[in-house]
């Protein structure tokens, strides 16, 4: 496998005029400019001194010259490392302390706080990028020689890190070689259809691997065009549909747009494909969307550590609750706690193996050899259960990963911070179900001696400050005590059953 930029740019259109991506404003870009865009940025690149290996981190809002920001980096051989956007100053710093980027890119608004961050931790260089485009990475580009080639790599080269929050409150980087996605991408783009006659509703964020890779992958691997919003909004995406084939969403999407009455078998008449991920979906939204626009939405499987693991199929039945079957050139298996593979309709966890699985995590050899077998299979915590025809069902997971809206959330993180808080002697945080996100975080608090009392709004506060806004509990109980088994450990599982009613429409 060579660069990831080289094979994706051999798939694109012979006809470089052909628009890649437009925005609402009007916006477009050709995959020309994709080129050319991607190319003085690349020069810029390694005119700060970024070399093949070096990291280049970004915090930056969605938008085509973001975009342009990725491409870059693949050519010149670096490694890319999107940030959420969500993520507050000391949550960015401590990303910079461990990945070391050469350069930082962040928004013109966030320089002066996270210059500061970037200077603490070494980082080379700072530029700054606009959800207009503006700032000085296309200022001290424009103009520059786009011609830079593209830096030779091998399969296992890294393209990118990708951080995803640990059980012990520290994130951990995922590390993604160019094998890695582009064997991913090309099977996705087979699997799904696509072709240059589509048109992808692209609103996901692209700081993730569902928007950056697994949409933004395909389009380009087919040739096809991306209608480019900075963020979902259900009106603007109803109006786009008569004009597109595909939207990829996470089910927050789905649950908006059946929100909306516009939603319709005719307005929906165009579009051939709709998938979801990124967090389960209910097979009440499943079966709704169906009976409003005769579409069965397309669900699929994956990790950040593995991009996309399966997919219900193009043809065929999709099967509410399941997330099909494994993708080609991709092996799976339910297991025991000790790894020996279970017969099928058994519960276990789900393991995975296959040219899509990640290099292991930066710097953390130890836990990346925690998360193998010996033969190769990677434990993804997830528990499942395969049944007769072969669907596969995640039906819970093993760590406490909670995932609201999309985004993965990790409660110790959170506990760490609501446990330091005056009046706090202790907390539990849990994912309860929530009609909107899919889970929503709530913290279970036992108070201490603080005076005055601690108050749900404080905690809620402090959060805030500290963290990113989908990390902030939503809810906050307090309890005379947490419950704990003979091993004194908190019985989450009691808290998640006394408190799973605290959105619905009764609470």
């Amino acid at each position: 496998m060579t660069n990831l930029y080289d094979l994706l740019r051999q798939h694109f259109p012979a006809d470089g005029h052909r628009t890649a991506l437009e925005t609402p404003d009007g916006q477009r870009m050709r995959y020309a400019d994709l080129e050319t865009g991607s190319g003085r940025i690349a020069r810029l690149l390694m005119d700060c001194g970024v070399e093949p290996g070096d990291r280049v981190a970004a915090q930056i809002e969605k938008s085509p010259e973001a975009l342009l920001l990725y491409l870059a980096v693949l050519r010149c051989g670096a490694v890319y490392l999107p940030l959420n956007t969500a993520y507050k100053g000391a949550e960015v710093a401590y990303f910079l302390s461990d990945a070391e980027p050469r350069v930082l890119v962040c928004t013109p608004e966030n320089e002066a706080v996270l210059g500061d961050a970037a200077r603490k931790t070494g980082v080379g260089s700072l530029l700054t990028l606009g959800e207009a485009g503006n700032g000085s990475l296309v200022e001290r580009s424009r103009g520059l020689d786009p011609q830079v080639g593209i830096v030779a790599r091998d399969g296992d080269d890294l393209a990118a890190i990708l951080y995803t929050s640990g059980t012990t409150g520290r994130s951990k980087g995922a590390m993604l070689s160019h094998a890695n996605l582009g064997s991913n991408s090309l099977t996705l783009r087979d699997y799904w259809g696509f072709t240059g006659d589509d048109v992808l509703i692209h609103a996901l964020p692209i700081f993730h691997t569902h928007g950056l890779f697994v949409a933004t992958h395909c389009a380009l691997l087919s040739g096809s065009r991306m209608l480019f919003l900075n963020r979902f909004d259900a009106d603007a995406v109803l109006d786009l549909m008569p004009r597109a084939t595909v939207l990829m969403g996470v089910p927050t999407f789905y649950t908006r747009l059946l929100q909306n009455p516009a939603l319709t078998k005719e307005s929906t008449r165009q579009m051939r494909l709709f998938i979801s991920g990124s967090a389960p979906l209910l097979a009440d939204t499943f079966e709704a969307f169906e009976a409003r626009t005769g579409h069965a939405i397309l669900e699929r499987y994956g990790m950040t550590e593995t991009t996309m693991i399966t997919s219900n199929p193009l043809v065929g039945k999709r099967i509410a609750g399941t997330v099909g079957f494994a993708l080609p050139s991709i092996d799976v298996r339910i297991a025991d706690e000790e790894g020996r593979p279970l017969p099928q309709g058994e519960v276990g966890v789900l393991e995975v193996k296959g040219p899509n699985v990640f290099r292991g995590y930066w710097r953390q050899p130890e836990k990346t050899a925690t998360e193998f077998r010996s033969d190769g299979f990677f434990v993804t915590g997830d528990v499942a259960m395969i049944d007769e025809g072969g669907y596969i069902h995640i039906v819970g997971r093993a760590k406490d990963l909670i995932i609201s809206g999309g985004f993965n959330v990790y409660p110790k993180e959170i506990e760490l911070c609501i446990d330091q808080i005056e009046g706090v002697q202790e907390s539990a945080v849990i994912g309860v179900p929530h009609p909107d996100f899919g889970e929503a975080v709530v913290a279970v608090v036992k108070r201490g001696g603080g005076q005055p009392e601690v108050t749900a709004e404080a905690i809620q506060a402090a959060a805030k400050a500290e963290l990113a806004n989908f990390k902030v509990p939503k809810k906050v109980f307090f309890v005379d005590e947490l419950p704990r088994n003979t091993m004194g450990k908190i019985q989450k599982n009691l808290l998640r059953d006394r408190f799973k009613d605290s959105f619905s429409s009764a609470a």
